[in-house]
């Protein structure tokens, strides 16, 4: 929230630029403040710092410091707020993507980089051993899966998704010591998801699991890789929640890469993207 009142600043009114300047300054005392001694200190107008909440999104003085005591009292923006019907344009792309900030920053901020490292060495030593690395997931996660398989592909990593439940209990029945499932669930209650977990745990492949915290998966796999946030899976359409997975599949591919090493990649990469140039207009 206060990075984004700072990116603000250039396209503020200067009375706005003013109340905004004086959020940066002290934001837990603004958010005690009453309007008359807000207006006061920032040489304006009271309807002005109203306006200047309004202008960061949000409806009003009172909306305003509701989030901002929460940005300051948790570290992270402490935003979720739900659309509503009579919401513009403009109202719904902040909303949406403040939920979706605030779920990453909290992650940069929860997350555990030893199973991070954990996960990495478990992908890196498949693909040293050419074992199988694979990617299963349902519904959206499923998709996840697919963007999943296709990032380590180009790493040069031997690697397929399953989004079918029943080929992902074949694969997993094939899957031996040494090689590494990767599982991406949102809810981490998913029936087929858990039964091919169990399944490639039994024959002695890695299992990663990258979902909820508390779920049946979560405990299911070797390592957990949290995937936290406030979005209800049973009331919501996945969109937070498909931001986390991705991206906690772009720390893994990027760690990955870094460990591979650039004199093994680089090339590669290169001669891949020589060999797209024709399918490409000039």
């Amino acid at each position: 929230m206060l990075d984004r009142i700072k990116a603000s600043l250039p396209s503020l009114a200067p009375a706005e630029q003013r109340v905004a300047k004086l959020v940066l300054l002290d934001p837990r005392t603004f958010a005690s403040l009453p309007v008359t001694e807000l207006a006061l200190r920032a040489h304006v107008s009271k309807p002005t710092v109203v306006r200047f909440c309004r202008s960061m999104g949000y409806d009003g003085l009172s909306d305003f410091k509701l989030k901002l005591a929460g940005t300051v009292s948790e570290g992270v923006p402490f935003i979720h707020r739900s659309v509503d019907v009579d919401d513009k344009v403009g109202d719904v792309l902040v909303k949406v993507i403040d939920n979706t900030v605030a779920a990453f920053l909290k992650y940069r901020n929860d997350a555990s980089t030893h199973a991070i490292e954990k996960a990495v060495d478990a992908i890196v030593a498949a693909h040293t051993a050419n074992k199988r690395i694979e990617f299963f997931g349902a519904g959206n996660s499923g998709i996840v899966a697919q963007d999943a398989q296709h990032k380590f592909f180009r790493l040069g990593l031997h690697t397929i998704a399953y989004s079918d439940g029943h080929m992902q209990v074949m694969s997993a029945s094939l899957l031996r010591p040494g090689d590494c499932l990767v599982v991406i669930s949102n809810s981490g209650r998913t029936r087929d998801l858990m039964d091919a977990t169990d399944i490639a745990r039994k024959h002695g492949a890695t299992t990663i699991v990258i979902t909820a915290s508390g779920s049946p998966l979560a405990a299911a796999g070797h390592i957990h890789l949290a995937a936290d946030h406030p979005e209800g899976y049973d009331r919501y359409s996945p969109m937070t929640s498909r931001h986390m997975h991705l991206m906690i599949v772009d720390v893994l591919a990027t760690t990955v890469a870094l460990r591979i090493g650039g004199t093994k990649l680089q090339p590669l990469l290169r001669e891949m993207k020589n060999n797209l140039r024709s399918k490409r207009y000039a």
